[in-house]
């Protein structure tokens, strides 16, 4: 097959990266024109529903903030280990193909949100959080005010690829080592 029909089968899963890379962008940029940055003297939310809310956050550092008052290296050396983690997901992508269509529809979910918080880190040195998910009020009691931290839509395009992978790896027919015949 020539590579121009290879990056043809491809495209599908390029597209849905970049949705998912543009999508987040234009919602972040919307939700900063709408909420203004929570503060710990001041924090609005809107509440979606009984257990949703939006809520402005900066996250200088990874996942649940991990590294968030490191100083300010973090913002160069997340950048690096994302670009390096996006570039490894395209060549994975290239070598899946589309042989294997849950693998890649989740290599492209998690390439497009990884570009998403890399673009925030490379331009503002933070990610952009707005969604937090929260016990309701009605809730179970030994929930307490439990809440998750703040998260976004790249976020949660690369916890559904992740989700995506492990599917792939339950449901992907077995391939016997390399010199034994199948049974």
């Amino acid at each position: 097959m020539s590579a121009h029909k290879a990056a043809m089968k491809l495209l599908p899963f390029h597209l849905l990266s970049l949705g998912i890379l543009l999508a987040d962008q234009l919602l972040k940029q919307f939700i900063m024109g709408l909420l203004p940055l929570c503060r710990p003297w001041h924090c609005e939310s809107m509440e979606l529903l009984p257990f949703l809310k939006l809520t402005l956050v900066r996250n200088y550092g990874a996942a649940f903030s991990f590294l968030n008052d490191a100083g300010g290296w973090q913002r160069w050396f997340l950048a690096a280990v994302s670009l390096g983690v996006s570039l490894f997901i395209l060549v994975w992508l290239r070598k899946a193909g589309c042989r294997q269509p849950w693998l890649a529809s989740g290599l492209s979910l998690i390439l497009g949100g990884a570009l998403g918080n890399l673009v925030d880190r490379v331009r503002d040195g933070y990610v952009t959080d707005f969604i937090v998910a929260h016990t309701a009020p009605w809730g179970h009691q030994w929930w307490g005010g439990w809440h998750f931290p703040a998260f976004n839509l790249a976020d949660a395009a690369i916890t559904l690829g992740a989700a995506l992978l492990v599917l792939d790896m339950l449901l992907a027919p077995r391939q016997p080592p390399p010199g034994r015949k199948r049974r």
